[in-house]
């Protein structure tokens, strides 16, 4: 499949020139494809901080859904003012499509009904969606109720929403505080099609990864992946791809996730200066892409033309990690409440339609085909649940795989509590963690980041919420404590304090256990092991106790924090007093380390 790119725009309304120059500095290639990192710094090679995500269940059913017919295709409610949506082609939007019922809403859309004249443009380029809002906000300021400049929404990856709005709100706050942009829901995730595609070595022992090199595009979605894998597993990643790191994990830059599966394909090659901690050492390595981050159709591409490669890690196990979020002009929004909020009650009932009816589903793939303007609804409707497929090497491998949202998924989502007891906020997780990641490798582009709560706006969502009445079930994940761990995905100590001889949590433990929290939350596809640790000093017998009490101290702090999002079943426990110590129990610090709790992510499935 070709990339289809729209390319970047030329002109840009003169209240925003300055803010939008220093944007064009980050150059965001178009082939982003909406993945909306920021521009080249390059540091010395570092252990990512490891991703605190949130978690979402597999896709399920919603329950009795009554079958909304077929929306047609001729236009259906041109009358009424025309609201913009851009996005990329992406699968979890299908539930979006289908509400529509066409690039324009149709007759007998869920849009329509709603009283929401949807037009869906496609729009890979992070900066022109951006540019886009910007323009529309301008005319707004201008005193233009319902611009025709620019867009009315936009809908990105959640994990790169923090700095996708912290440099257009750098924009949009000369403009004042009112024009802001903010996130007000979902239409859905990646569930499995982004990934970090590796040999199988690698995802049988992480450290074989060290000196891999991996094509990709930088400070994206997909890189996101790896870098929280990276981060649980304590391995490092070389932010320079200019360079080779034999310690670290590597990068080939490419311009868009096509061309990083057809990097691997051709067996490209670098020859690169060595580095070790941040140094050139004088020596030079010819270096091969050995790995992809990428995801459908770059996934199918590796397995049917080259293959080798396995799902090292993925948006099936880091479920909580790629929610689409709608995004718009906080002042335009709260003057069209009804409307924005006919818009988001069509989608998520159409999430709920594609859930339930196979009809659904077929028709949203058709929209998709049309939207995108490439591959077939075969292909949009194959892809959306996700297949295993041979690969040329004769591997199985997962690819492609969406889901979409209803109501109580968002409300789980953005951890809507007086609607949703026991959730998190899924979405502030995501965003924030992904903030620190970016502020952490790049501080000169990116040196902060708005708090979250000054860019979401639950209230649109809570009404559409309280106005539906009975809604069908949320998607939370099950688990069974009895299943074996059928695959390891990373494993990490974390040194949680205590009271001395005791499994009462210590003066430091809250930080750091709110840092495992979301660490685990985002992993929502993936049960979680708990291994609790002591140093040598006392009774053995008294030690593996302790060990046991302290792990157990964590899976109930876990289970109060967020019930949904750790169910009976997710979390096991397993002591082993003094007997698996990581240093030298003579001294000290070494006795500190070994009084630990190690956290073991894996798959049942």
């Amino acid at each position: 499949m070709e990339t289809r790119l729209t390319p970047l725009s030329k002109t840009f309304i003169a209240a925003a020139i300055v803010g939008l120059t220093a944007l064009a500095a980050n150059r965001l290639s178009p082939g982003l494809a909406g993945r909306l990192f920021p521009g080249e710094k390059r540091q010395g090679s570092m252990v990512p901080a490891t991703a605190a995500l949130p978690e979402v269940a597999a896709q399920g059913p919603s329950g009795a859904v009554a079958f909304h017919a077929l929306p047609g295709a001729a236009p259906g409610c041109a009358q009424l003012p025309e609201v913009r949506l851009e996005l990329w082609a992406w699968n979890s939007q299908l539930g979006l499509l289908y509400a529509s019922g066409g690039p324009r809403a149709t007759a007998g859309s869920l849009m329509c009904e709603r009283g929401v004249n949807l037009r869906l443009l496609r729009q890979d380029d992070p900066t022109k969606m951006r540019e886009d809002l910007a323009a529309f906000a301008t005319a707004l300021k201008a005193g233009q109720d319902n611009p025709s400049q620019g867009t009315h929404l936009v809908a990105i990856m959640g994990d790169g929403s923090a700095t996708f709005l912290q440099e257009l709100n750098t924009v949009l706050l000369r403009l004042g505080p009112e024009y802001r942009a903010k996130v007000v829901a979902s239409a859905g995730y990646s569930w499995g099609e982004d990934k970090f595609m590796g040999p199988p070595s690698w995802r049988q022992s992480p450290a074989t990864s060290r000196g891999g090199l991996v094509a990709g595009v930088l400070r994206d979605g997909d890189w996101n992946i790896a870098q929280k894998w990276l981060g649980e597993n304590r391995l490092c990643n070389n932010p320079d791809e200019h360079t080779y790191d034999p310690e670290c994990l590597n990068w080939l830059a490419t311009p868009g996730y096509v061309e990083a599966a057809q990097a691997y394909v051709a067996n490209a090659c670098e020859d690169r200066p060595v580095v070790r901690k941040g140094h050139r050492t004088g020596e030079t390595k010819r270096a091969c892409v050995d790995g992809v981050v990428t995801w459908t159709p770059g996934d199918v591409m590796v397995a049917q033309k080259r293959g080798g490669l396995v799902s090292i890690a993925s948006t099936r196990e880091y479920r909580g990690q790629m929610p689409q979020v709608l995004i718009g002009v906080d002042r335009w929004m709260r003057g069209h409440r009804e409307t924005v909020e006919g818009l988001i009650a069509a989608m998520l009932e159409g999430g709920d339609q594609v859930r339930s009816n196979p009809a659904a589903l077929r028709r949203g793939a058709e929209v998709s085909a049309q939207v995108y303007g490439e591959e077939t609804p075969e292909y949009w409707a194959r892809y959306f649940a996700g297949v295993t497929e041979r690969d040329a090497q004769g591997l199985m491998v997962e690819l492609g795989g969406s889901r979409v949202n209803n109501v109580a998924d968002d409300l789980q989502l953005f951890g809507v509590t007086e609607l949703a007891p026991g959730a998190a906020n899924l979405f502030a997780a995501t965003y924030t963690v992904f903030g620190k990641v970016v502020v952490a490798q790049y501080p000169e582009l990116v040196p902060r980041f708005a708090p979250v709560e000054e860019v979401l706006d639950t209230s649109y969502l809570v009404n559409v919420a309280r106005r539906s009445g009975a809604r069908t079930a949320a998607d939370l994940p099950t688990f069974s404590s009895t299943t074996p761990l059928r695959q390891e995905i990373s494993r990490g100590s974390w040194n949680i304090s205590f009271a001395p001889g005791a499994a009462t949590f210590g003066r430091e433990a809250p930080a750091e256990l709110d840092e495992l929290f979301r660490q685990l939350v985002i992993a929502g596809g993936a049960a979680v092991e708990i291994h609790g640790h002591t140093d040598s000093t006392g009774e053995p017998r008294a030690n593996w106790a302790l060990s046991e009490e302290r792990a157990f101290a964590v899976k109930r702090w876990l289970e109060s924090r967020s019930p949904a999002n750790f169910p009976e079943g997710r979390v096991r426990v397993f002591a082993h007093g003094q007997e698996q110590p990581v240093a030298s129990n003579a001294s000290a610090g070494g006795r500190a380390q070994n009084r630990r709790v190690e956290i073991v992510l894996g798959v049942t499935r």
